[in-house]
């Protein structure tokens, strides 16, 4: 069985981020739980989002607002006396970092700075997790998977700014957490996919348009490798990192979320795949880009330590993974409930 989500009943739960992709579903999962959440964020950050689409803000109380306003976030994290403190709120595209940078760094940086200085502020913190990236490597291109262990640099201004955050939450800690009144950990995830991601310049987001919009799917770097998971398998990782070192700060690190080997896909292949559990009226092809900003061409995670501590092991294959993120389309094309779609899916989750 996966994470017990027993334990989230209850507890008051603050999420940075909460309108994005990412952090709908988590406050979906939260929800089920029985947690009792405030979310603070910028208002969704794609037309249309899985915010709206689901519902959403019925769910947690959602206070809309800028990380990089410490008198507005610290506003929002007052009222709420959070016990745990999930921050996931971030400027996430490597293309539109490059785009501008000043904001990418502003809301990556000086976002977790005010999140941190929220929590030291505060005597009701119990357990903080920042959500980074794979990507806060110094990208060797290698052929094996990074470690916790590994230097962090970033090349792009996004992913260097992740570092960056990183380093931020690294010196908080030791700073002003040493008594561990409140325990700190990061999670380094993958790109994940799953219903309801409509942001720009993402392979299987791109896929989705082109089947609603009738129009041919382009890829333009088949050959790049990732580490493609479905958003669930990162979300109750972080939940139970979270939790675990709520109850035991011995568990407080840096970990790894990532898939198996086996699911770090060629970009053509996710395509092919979904292409496959799609059926038809989906059809793409590849071209080259000219002058396209530098992207890593080859990036996958160690996660044994994950699995080593927790026991933790990745439970939908990216086939799997797909055909979920096919399901949840089907639905939202048709005008169904998107919702219920997300509480049958991480039912499912939970009890695979």
């Amino acid at each position: 069985m996966v994470f017990d989500l027993s334990f989230y009943r209850g507890k008051r739960v603050f999420v940075t981020g909460h309108t994005g992709f990412k952090g709908s579903w988590l406050c979906k999962i939260l929800k089920k739980a029985g947690a009792e959440v405030t979310g603070f964020s910028l208002h969704p950050p794609t037309a249309p989002s899985l915010f709206e689409a689901a519902g959403i803000e019925k769910d947690v109380l959602s206070v809309i607002g800028d990380v990089r306003d410490f008198a507005e976030l610290k506003a929002a994290f007052d009222a709420c006396k959070p016990e745990i403190v999930l921050h996931l709120a971030a400027q996430p595209i490597v293309r539109d970092s490059y785009k501008d940078p000043v904001y990418t760094y502003e809301t990556n940086v000086m976002g977790t700075v005010n999140i941190l200085e929220c929590v030291r502020q505060s005597d009701c913190v119990k357990s903080f997790l920042n959500v980074t990236t794979d990507k806060v490597y110094l990208n060797r291109e290698w052929e094996w998977g990074y470690r916790e262990d590994e230097m962090l640099d970033g090349y792009d201004p996004y992913s260097n700014s992740k570092s960056c955050s990183e380093l931020v939450t690294h010196s908080y800690k030791s700073s002003f957490f040493a008594d561990e009144r409140t325990v700190i950990s990061t999670a380094r995830a993958g790109n994940v996919i799953g219903g309801g991601d409509f942001a720009n310049d993402r392979i299987i987001p791109d896929c989705v348009r082109a089947v609603a919009n009738g129009t041919e799917m382009v890829i333009r770097n088949p050959h790049s490798t990732r580490p493609y998971q479905h958003v669930l398998e990162p979300l109750f990782a972080y939940l139970m990192i979270a939790a675990k070192q709520y109850e035991d700060s011995r568990f407080a690190g840096w970990y790894n979320v990532g898939p198996d080997d086996c699911d770090c896909f060629k970009t053509g292949e996710l395509v092919t795949t979904f292409a496959r559990h799609w059926g038809e009226g989906f059809s793409y092809k590849i071209t080259a880009e000219a002058n396209a900003p530098h992207e890593a061409n080859f990036l996958k995670l160690d996660c044994s330590k994950l699995k080593t501590v927790f026991g933790w092991a990745p439970r939908w294959n990216l086939d799997t993974a797909i055909a979920k993120v096919v399901e949840w389309t089907k639905v939202y094309l048709a005008g169904g409930d998107v919702a219920a779609c997300m509480d049958r899916q991480i039912e499912e989750f939970m009890g695979e």
